[in-house]
């Protein structure tokens, strides 16, 4: 009987398989000795790498079909990152429907829950296909083997580069030690030696280095490529790692990083939701990185997240609708609670694309606006508390001065400039708010508290159940048991 080598769940973490089923149709993930050995084709790099966005995107079941329960039907970072924070409920109206995610938003939850495995598959997918093709893209004959030019190799490394460091942000924010294979893995035997935890400082690491090289390959200019402006650009590199310094506490290299992105060509929109309009996508000057959805691709590439919604998922909870001050534009331009619109992961104002499984709206990763606020933070950590708030400031003239949804613009005394002040919670207060109302709905919520160490605080007073190991997601159980205990799990769980 053939084995086939299973990598998905840990992008090298394989077990051999017995199961005629199995055989029968491979998994995701399945790679086979001769397909790793198989000499590249322009083509065949070509289509790993772009295969590689597609972990990111919200089109449905890239991992399974209708698995619910696994956490595979969708990427996860609207239920992690916004249902788990006090922004989001799972639905309009409370039901039975899903009880997965109401684990996650009462945090119930526990290792063998579909939200952290679903996360985990995707990530680990997404590696294993980079880890591949950047094997055969550093080969030092790679030109004459496949005839790809030198401009266009570089580029595909400096996107793999990037993709894999954005993969594993994700699972170091989420998970905090994590495997870390860099490899492709060809032998039953490598798949235990990479089963194990690496400290995240190490991983920390190695998502910085990864950027570095992405930076010195890409073009600097806002587009990596005119022709198909959805492909990593050298912007968001700077935005990665940006974040990324932010995130390990490297407050100095913030500000220089996010002042790299304005001569690239990137700036607030005048209209807050050009950023998220379809018909403003690639001409606006605001997202740094996002996946391009499109409608009838062959294959599939449309906006799945879209589906649900007609369903009645993802609505606000009341605490973030009073987040909002009185007549700010991005209160109606995120959500309309009338119809139930929540216009921002629409696209649109007047309910389009509304339980449209294959939408043509783009998911939005970085934008400028997100990229301020993280030089404000450092700022504020920095004791530059004027230009912490003059940026603060410029986040909300943007948003006051915007053409509300309804055509029109906010009354006069909307949105008044925060005062000059030296008091560092203070500052740091309205810096949690204007990430919030700014950013609601976009994946930032849950890891902007936790990382700030209030998580427990605010959602304990939201009345969630949040404890102190809820700071991590448990490794999925399913990994652990297939690496026979070599992977170990978070505390608590």
């Amino acid at each position: 009987m053939k084995n086939y080598i299973k990598i998905g769940l840990l992008a090298g973490v394989m077990a051999f398989t017995a199961c005629e089923d199995e055989l029968d149709n491979p998994p995701y993930g399945v790679l086979t000795q001769d397909e790793a050995d198989d000499t590249p084709t322009i083509t065949s790099m070509e289509n790993t790498v772009r295969s590689s966005y597609d972990l990111l995107s919200n089109r449905l079941n890239i991992l399974g079909d209708w698995n619910w329960a696994g956490g595979l039907v969708f990427q996860n970072d609207y239920i992690l990152q916004d249902i788990a924070s006090d922004d989001m409920e799972k639905k309009w109206v409370t039901d039975g429907d899903q009880p997965w995610m109401d684990e996650i938003n009462n945090f119930t939850f526990t290792s063998t829950n579909g939200g952290p495995n679903g996360l985990w598959k995707y990530n680990y997918e997404a590696i294993k296909r980079l880890n591949t093709v950047l094997e055969h893209l550093n080969k030092d004959n790679i030109e004459e083997i496949t005839g790809i030019t030198t401009e266009r190799k570089n580029q595909l490394k400096g996107e793999a580069y990037f993709l894999r460091s954005y993969y594993y942000f994700s699972l170091v924010t989420n998970f905090g030690d994590v495997p870390l294979v860099l490899q492709p893995i060809k032998t039953f035997e490598q798949s235990f030696e990479v089963a194990v935890r690496a400290p995240k400082e190490q991983v920390w690491e190695q998502i910085k280095a990864d950027l570095v090289i992405a930076k010195g390959l890409l073009p600097n200019t806002k587009y990596s490529s005119e022709t198909e402006k959805w492909r990593v650009s050298k912007g968001a590199v700077i935005a990665l790692q940006a974040k990324s310094e932010l995130y390990t506490e490297n407050w100095s290299a913030v500000p220089t990083l996010v002042d790299e992105l304005g001569p690239l060509g990137f700036s607030l929109n005048t209209n807050y939701f050009d950023s998220f309009r379809t018909s403003s996508e690639f001409n606006e000057n605001e997202v740094i990185f996002c996946f391009d959805h499109q409608t009838n691709a062959t294959p599939r590439r449309g906006n799945g997240i879209c589906a649900p919604l007609g369903w009645g998922f993802f609505a606000p909870s009341s605490d973030f609708l009073a987040a909002f001050e009185p007549n700010d534009p991005r209160l109606l331009y995120t959500v309309n609670v009338g119809p139930q619109n929540v216009n921002k992961m629409l696209g649109s104002l007047d309910g389009l694309n509304k339980g449209n499984d294959d939408a043509p709206n783009n998911k939005i990763y970085m934008r400028y606006a997100d990229a301020l606020l993280w030089k404000a933070e450092a700022l504020l950590k920095t004791g530059d508390h004027a230009g912490a708030i003059a940026i603060i400031n410029q986040i909300r003239e943007r948003a006051r001065t915007t053409v509300t949804a309804d055509g029109d613009f906010a009354p006069a005394g909307t949105l008044p400039a925060r005062p000059s002040s030296t008091d560092t919670a203070t500052v740091m207060d309205w810096l949690i708010h204007e990430r919030r109302v700014e950013l609601g709905f976009e994946n930032q919520r849950m890891l902007d508290l936790k990382r700030w160490g209030i998580a427990k605080e605010v959602l304990q007073a939201h009345g969630k159940n949040f404890q102190d190991k809820h700071y991590l997601y448990p490794i999925p159980q399913s990994e652990i048991d297939v690496s026979a205990g070599t992977l170990t799990q978070n505390p608590g769980y």
